[in-house]
């Protein structure tokens, strides 16, 4: 339920006078002030008045949410974000969330508190709670990875990126399949990428496809190729990632599995390090800098009030290199 200035003052104990003479910037003592802005974030709210500020005084700073720092996909998005905001005279606040929800939603609120002009969100699901959110402050959000009709969004072509894949290991002979993947809670990656997948191998009668999931660490995309191989002798193993893909070849080499003499790895992101490693990673590149310079565009032409498409998506491409064997 929407709370309102009056609910707010009773849970903080004081009029509702106090809580408007906070919300418009007027004294109060430290205390109150501490007991109201602790009610106000639990609470996770942000009145129109406080809404209406925020569009009648626009700052210059975008705030950022992403989960996690430690990614290839993330830090090269982050920099195209930063390099067209500052292009625009723009500043980018970021706030990490280590891949929890809760703490996702908590950022927004944070950001629209902090007079944010807009928000951009990388975000690994879109729940409920980040569409309450994002109505509650009434700020431009834009997503970057993920899509839903209700918010503009802007993707990579997962689907066209796991019909490449599957076409690719089609073309080379290989029959006997494994796909590692994600949760489908992760829309992008979880599903639209692996039923790209998917659609290509189902042009192939003779084909034998099993799926399994893992997470994104490397730690325990390992442990899953560990299980696989030991279970099952695949002629190749889709990975839904660059990362589990690293995961899949470090498992292979301490059994001692040739790649791509005995199994062909696949991986989609196009990291560096794939090119670096050896046998380089066959996989399909992810243009991160692209999306985020579009992604930093997009959003300020939000907090302009210009048009924007409600979708859109970046083409990918494909990367043949030395881990496939050709049969």
């Amino acid at each position: 339920m929407t709370k309102t200035i009056a609910d707010i003052a009773k849970l903080a104990g004081v009029a509702k006078s106090t809580v408007s003479r906070y919300l418009n910037g007027g004294s109060v003592s430290d205390r109150t002030r501490e007991n109201i802005e602790r009610i106000i974030k639990e609470q996770n709210y942000v009145p129109n008045t406080f809404a209406q500020s925020l569009k009648a005084k626009r700052t210059n700073f975008i705030g950022t949410v992403v989960p996690r720092l430690d990614s290839y996909a993330t830090s090269q998005t982050l920099i195209g974000i930063d390099e067209e905001l500052r292009k625009n005279h723009y500043q980018m606040l970021i706030a990490n969330t280590s891949q929890d929800l809760d703490r996702e939603i908590e950022a927004i609120y944070d950001f629209a508190r902090q007079k944010i002009s807009g928000i951009i969100l990388l975000a690994a699901q879109v729940t409920e709670a980040h569409l309450t959110a994002i109505h509650d402050i009434r700020i431009p959000v834009i997503l970057v990875g993920q899509q839903h009709d209700q918010v503009h969004s802007l993707v990579h072509d997962d689907k066209r990126a796991g019909w490449l894949m599957g076409r690719h290991i089609l073309d080379q002979g290989h029959r006997d399949i494994v796909y590692l993947g994600v949760t489908e809670k992760d829309r992008a990656v979880g599903v639209y990428r692996k039923e790209g997948v998917k659609q290509a191998l189902e042009t192939c009668p003779d084909c034998r496809v099993r799926y399994f999931e893992t997470s994104f660490k490397m730690t325990d995309a390992m442990a899953a190729a560990t299980r696989i191989l030991e279970d099952a002798k695949p002629s190749v193993i889709v990975c839904a990632t660059d990362n589990i893909a690293l995961g899949v070849i470090k498992a292979a080499h301490l059994k001692g599995v040739r790649i791509p003499e005995d199994l062909s790895v696949t991986g989609f992101g196009g990291y560096d390090i794939t090119e670096m490693i050896h046998p380089a990673l066959t996989t399909v590149k992810y243009h991160y800098f692209q999306a985020g310079e579009q992604a930093a565009r997009h959003i300020i032409q939000l907090v302009l009030e210009q048009p924007v498409d409600r979708l859109s998506v970046l083409d990918v491409e494909l990367i043949r290199r030395e881990s496939v064997d050709n049969l």
